[in-house]
């Protein structure tokens, strides 16, 4: 097994592809993976058969598609003496990120910082604690700069012979070609419309208290809207406003017949970002805050000590949460010109006459989807999507926000 081999999953079908179930004898730990069957039976027997293991993995999937959740589940069936049983106490600590031979680096910011980097290479060199690997896991490692990158290369080319490096990234493409040509890159499939419902209806739904459960109906439309995103499809089934705030601006993207149109529906999405990121993470600062009582053994009311109010005060530092918002609000930007996409993409299979076979994402937007399809011809249909990610461009290199969806709908208008 080499450690640039490449492992690719095959891709749904179409949209109403039917999950197969997993085999029986698939170990519990991948039961939560959502639409990976192919991944999961090869990282399954990987695990099982260790003695020639590649020691730096890239597991790549679009945005949503669980490749943090695969690393987690792989680094599980490692670790465990059954292979991945779901129920030891490996398997539970290191998919609760408590295992002390598991570390996970993530982060709410732009970018993955320098020092962060030269801390888990540190650790890296650690001798394994309680089980035969240490494992380092990186989600987003895209989101390192290339002098960043440049301090992992080293490690991932010749890592101790105790340490697997799993590192995760939208694709192979967006991850330097010295760290790509030092791994074993494994490419996640698009889950199915219909396996991101069931995962909703099975997985999600149970665990919420009766008055927040929702319907079959809203987990399959959540599925759609979603596009095969896991996280998004679970976010508009649980949270009615964000369902809302996309309606809206589908709506107003159908809806745009002049500048100001433009001007205030940009206006409109820049605020809608803002106020989702900021709640999101004033609930997760909220619940950091919580956690932090309880494992120091305080009440709710208590007063913090004096030697440890320093680390408490820094969960609600300004900066550190200015940033989170930053990053959160790129990320509901984001999710934004996925859903302006889906408008020009059901364009598009109304154009061609292939509702039937791919089926379109706006259903509840028909009538106006197909009206604007005979008004555009092909061109300017793809030309649009092309002004969708010339905006994206233009938001990944720090563009303004509001500049920069001002612009994209004005040239979204059709004379």
């Amino acid at each position: 097994m080499t450690s640039n081999d490449t492992f690719t999953a095959p891709q749904p079908q179409s949209a109403t592809t039917v999950l197969v179930p997993q085999p029986q004898h698939t170990p519990a730990v991948w039961s939560t993976i959502v639409g990976q069957r192919p991944t999961v039976e090869l990282l399954s027997r990987t695990a099982a058969t260790t003695a020639d293991i590649a020691q730096s993995w890239l597991i790549c999937g679009p945005a949503g598609s669980g490749r943090s959740n695969v690393a987690r589940a792989f680094a599980a069936a490692l670790e465990c003496p059954n292979h991945g049983c779901g129920e030891c106490s490996t398997c539970r600590h290191i998919l609760a990120g408590t295992h002390p031979d598991v570390t996970v680096l993530a982060t709410d910011k732009v970018t993955i910082g320098i020092d962060e980097v030269r801390g888990i290479i540190e650790k890296s060199e650690q001798m394994p604690s309680t089980t035969s690997w240490r494992i380092i896991i990186i989600e987003d490692v895209d989101r390192m700069l290339e002098r960043t990158t440049n301090v992992l290369l080293k490690e991932i080319e010749e890592p101790a012979a105790h340490t697997i490096w799993l590192l995760c990234a939208p694709s192979a493409q967006d991850v330097l070609p010295t760290i790509r040509s030092r791994t074993r890159v494994v490419n996640l499939a698009i889950p199915s419309d219909r396996a991101v419902a069931e995962f909703l209806m099975t997985s999600v739904n149970p665990t919420l208290p009766d008055d927040k459960r929702f319907t079959e109906h809203v987990a399959a439309r959540a599925a759609r809207l979603a596009e095969g995103h896991i996280g998004i499809a679970r976010l508009y089934a649980t949270n009615e406003r964000v369902m809302t705030d996309r309606d809206t601006l589908v709506v107003g993207v159908l809806n745009l017949t002049k500048a100001s149109d433009a001007v205030l529906l940009a206006d409109h999405l820049i605020s809608d970002a803002k106020a989702q990121a900021e709640a999101e993470i004033d609930a997760q600062t909220a619940r950091e805050q919580a956690d932090f009582r309880r494992v120091n053994g305080l009440g709710e009311k208590d007063r913090i000590p004096p030697k440890i109010r320093g680390a408490y005060n820094a969960i609600g530092k300004k900066g550190d949460v200015r940033r989170r918002v930053t990053r959160r609000s790129r990320d509901v930007l984001d999710r934004g010109l996925n859903s302006i996409a889906s408008v020009y993409r059901d364009v598009a299979v109304l154009q061609n006459d292939a509702e039937g076979s791919v089926g379109i994402v706006n259903k509840e937007n028909r009538t106006a989807i197909a009206e604007l399809a005979s008004r555009l011809s092909r061109q300017p249909a793809i030309e649009r999507l092309e002004y969708v990610a010339e905006a994206r461009r233009r938001l990944a290199g720090n563009g303004n926000p509001l500049l920069v969806f001002e612009a994209l709908f004005c040239a979204l208008i059709v004379s």
